[in-house]
């Protein structure tokens, strides 16, 4: 017997080191883009692929329960996510990331990077915006609007209420509205509102068309503007006009609706949940978006026309697609930067910490 304990504890003490769990891989900034249209460098460019190649994310990770394979800075510890397109897809390939063993994300900044449409009302086309307020135009009860009460402005209607914008606004078990933290989103669009972004003759001719609007004749620069997040690509004066107001009815006020994409809601309800779980913090939560296309159509164009561009391929009706990738890059990198190189102050605080 006891010969066989002997040869049992030999056998315990020859297991090699490497059997046992291997420290998480550290992580200071997560990177979140949307979408990449072919290979992460080399081609023509989505989201994801300027930061790839130019941070660079040089090494790959398999992520097999994502979108897409994950790409980390091992020496600058930044990590990059492509989540696909819309809610779903972000918001479970962000859970899926946090709920990962291989990473520490416990001090982790999140920087969403990505392109939207923005309101001529407010900004022209390659700007970049910081969002203080999402909300999410999704979650509601709509009838046709050839239906709709003589005495209403919308079909659209916040869920459990009954006519259209009723007071209070309420946000019950749903999660309609997400305030990031005013003090990070401040410091983020402090560090970089004066940063000279790319003007081209493309967006010159790009933001003539509308006359109209003194916000879309200035030339693109990083601004403060909140978000609508909604799976549908919606386009047009009447529901901009509607963006607007399910911003400000979501926000009591607070904010004002300068950008329009899909994912931002469905990540932010994932790191709320992550973070009520320790795996991250929500209050590291950075939204950046630029704009590769008008919310609405310019005077003397019907919203149909503007949206299909005379029936061209989807890539090629945002104009300034390629300066909004470029704005992207050239304004988050910035505070990327800034967190990095002052890790040792950030890593435990926030810069909108006391």
């Amino acid at each position: 017997m006891k010969k066989s304990i002997a040869i049992i504890l030999l056998l315990l003490a020859s297991v090699p080191v490497y059997a046992q769990s291997p420290k998480p891989i550290p992580v200071r900034v997560v990177i979140i883009t949307m979408f990449e249209i072919g290979a992460d460098t080399g081609d023509r460019p989505g989201e994801f692929q300027y930061w790839v190649e130019r941070l660079p994310l040089a090494q790959t990770i398999p992520f097999p329960q994502g979108y897409r394979n994950l790409r980390y800075n091992p020496e600058k510890q930044v990590l990059g996510i492509c989540t696909g397109m819309g809610t779903a897809r972000s918001a479970a390939s962000i859970m899926a990331l946090g709920m990962d063993p291989r990473f520490d994300l416990s001090h982790a900044y999140w920087l969403v990077a990505g392109i939207a449409g923005i309101d001529p009302q407010d900004g022209s086309a390659g700007s970049a915006a910081w969002a203080e307020w999402l909300v999410d135009g999704d979650l509601a009860h709509e009838i046709d609007s050839r239906e709709i009460p003589k005495d209403w402005s919308t079909g659209y209607l916040p869920l459990r209420r009954t006519k259209p914008y009723e007071e209070p606004a309420q946000d019950n078990d749903f999660t309609v509205s997400i305030h990031l933290n005013s003090g990070l989103v401040n410091w983020a669009y402090a560090l970089t509102k004066d940063i000279r972004l790319d003007d081209t003759e493309t967006l010159r001719k790009m933001r003539a068309g509308y006359s109209d609007y003194p916000k879309a004749q200035e030339p693109p620069r990083v601004m403060m503007g909140d978000h609508l997040a909604a799976m549908t690509f919606w386009h047009g004066k009447y529901l901009n006009d509607w963006a607007n107001q399910w911003v400000k009815y979501w926000t009591q006020g607070k904010g004002n609706f300068v950008t329009s994409a899909m994912e931002d809601t469905g990540t932010g309800q994932s790191l709320q949940w992550l973070s009520a779980a320790g795996k991250a913090n929500v209050n590291r939560y950075l939204v950046l978006r630029t704009a590769s296309n008008y919310t609405m159509q310019p005077s003397g164009v019907t919203a149909a026309e503007n949206l299909t561009n005379g029936g061209k391929a989807i890539g090629e009706r945002y104009t300034a697609y390629i300066p909004a990738l470029e704005a992207a890059y050239k304004t988050g990198i910035v505070v990327v930067d800034q967190l990095i190189n002052n890790w040792k102050v950030y890593k435990n605080k926030t810069p909108a910490d006391k």
